[in-house]
């Protein structure tokens, strides 16, 4: 029986979004869901959700737990990952407290900024273990990650780790859907063309049968931006740039150098950003999954309706050969030409039998481009340290990094990585300049020599 590796299974309210997916497609109907996480307790929630999932959908799907990596990953055709390494506590806790001490706050620090610098470091050796035993166990297999901070990870496990590695983000398919709700605007028929990176993906076109809604949908932004509202960062970045960005204004806040200001809070107050989001939403969610964790758990049956995660829409497109168009983060390759060839990037693809097809962009308008140069130089620093183990290059990440290079002094920023290295103790390597096992390989494949 074929199989479909879900990583990070313990993921409960995720898994059964996703693979609750798959029990509902019939081309998928014939494959072992081989669930695997570290939390045996979690991942044995996951299995029994799984379990009366299965029964209300009348799913042929096998559904098996497995307490060893490497047995999960045998022989799989498809892997689907959502680890977080260290979890909100220690780890989430530890990079917005201690950059606090330095007066450096965040919103969400998952994907760039100080916080997201880190979750990388952590990260990244985990994923090349993976990647490592796929090479061996299943070297065929798709690898869909959905784990922040997105562009870094799938960057490193398509070239250091050589799997073939699509990665997956909500940000795009709720672009539309979220700003036309915002600006009570219809999106019956609406066309788009949206392209990027990770979560600075832009909205280069978006027509409604034929119809230009640009100068509308910015007429009635500038309206908005009179009143309170969740979304006034990226209406911001929207009127000095030109275009409307993916992801959701707390992540763009720190994305730029623009907003968070400890000279200048005023700016908090006047473009409603929330600081310290991210854990806040973990408390939440901690305790919302302890209040309904009794109730699903005690469940013989459960109801799912199919969501908008792309997983199972890929492994059906791949299994049926009949077209799915995604937004996928791809290596560039020349698909948006005035990006960085080594940059991870997102952009429209087709999937297929063949598998993910990356479509061409082209150049994006210049001050678009530039801004995503800020946020890739970050990431290719934070490569080059996970992968060579030299500190130097943590420092160089955090330095090119725009929030915090805005924030704090060089030698401030050189002294809070050191901070937050002690601080993270195990769950980062020394950065004493030890290589790690695959960075020969990925040196190689980039031309990138420190």
């Amino acid at each position: 029986m074929e199989k479909i590796t879900f990583i990070g299974a313990g993921s409960t309210v995720f898994v059964r979004n996703v693979l609750g997916d798959i029990m509902l497609t019939p081309a998928l109907q014939s494959f072992e869901l081989a669930l695997f996480d570290i939390d045996q307790t979690r991942l044995n929630e996951s299995e029994t959700l799984l379990h009366a999932m299965k029964q209300t959908a009348g799913s042929r799907c096998v559904i098996k737990s497995y307490s060893d990596r490497r047995e999960a990953l045998q022989g799989a055709k498809y892997v689907i990952n959502a680890i977080q390494v260290g979890g909100y506590d220690p780890c989430t806790i530890t990079d917005f407290e201690v950059p606090k001490k330095y007066g450096l706050r965040q919103t969400i620090a998952d994907t760039l900024g100080i916080g997201g610098i880190f979750r990388n470091l952590r990260t990244i050796p985990v994923m090349l273990d993976i990647a490592a035993d796929m090479r061996e166990l299943c070297p065929d297999a798709w690898f869909l990650n959905y784990t922040n901070p997105m562009a870094v990870l799938t960057s490193v496990m398509n070239t250091a780790g050589g799997i073939k590695t699509v990665g997956l983000c909500h940000s795009v398919q709720h672009c539309i859907p979220d700003l036309f709700a915002n600006l009570n605007m219809d999106p019956t028929n609406v066309r788009a063309k949206i392209a990027g990176i990770n979560h600075m993906a832009w909205l280069l076109e978006v027509t409604q049968d034929g119809e230009d809604l640009y100068p509308e949908i910015k007429r009635r932004a500038a309206e908005k931006q009179k009143e309170k509202h969740h979304d006034m960062v990226r209406f911001e970045l929207m009127n000095r740039f030109g275009y409307y960005v993916t992801e959701s204004s707390e992540h763009n806040a720190e994305y730029h150098p623009y907003f968070i200001k400890k000279n200048y809070p005023e700016l908090i107050e006047r473009f409603n950003i929330p600081l310290d989001e991210y854990p806040r939403r973990c408390v939440n969610q901690i305790r919302e999954w302890g209040e309904m964790r009794d109730g699903l758990m005690n469940s013989e049956s459960l109801e799912h309706t199919r969501s908008l995660e792309y997983a199972s829409r890929i492994l059906e497109a791949m299994e049926t050969d009949v077209p799915f168009k995604i937004a996928g983060n791809v290596m560039n390759t020349g698909l948006i030409t005035n990006l960085p060839q080594d940059a991870c990037v997102e952009v429209p693809c087709l999937v297929d039998a063949s598998g993910v097809n990356p479509t061409y962009v082209g150049a994006l308008p210049p001050q678009l481009a530039a801004l995503n140069q800020t946020n890739i130089n970050t990431q290719r620093l934070t490569i080059e340290a996970a992968l060579t183990g030299k500190r130097e290059h943590v420092y160089h990440a955090a330095m090119l990094d725009p929030h915090t290079a805005a924030e704090l002094s060089i030698d401030d920023i050189v002294s809070l990585c050191d901070d937050l290295i002690e601080a993270h103790g195990d769950w980062l390597p020394a950065f004493d300049g030890e290589l790690h096992p695959y960075s020969d390989r990925y040196l190689q494949i980039n031309v990138v020599k420190s």
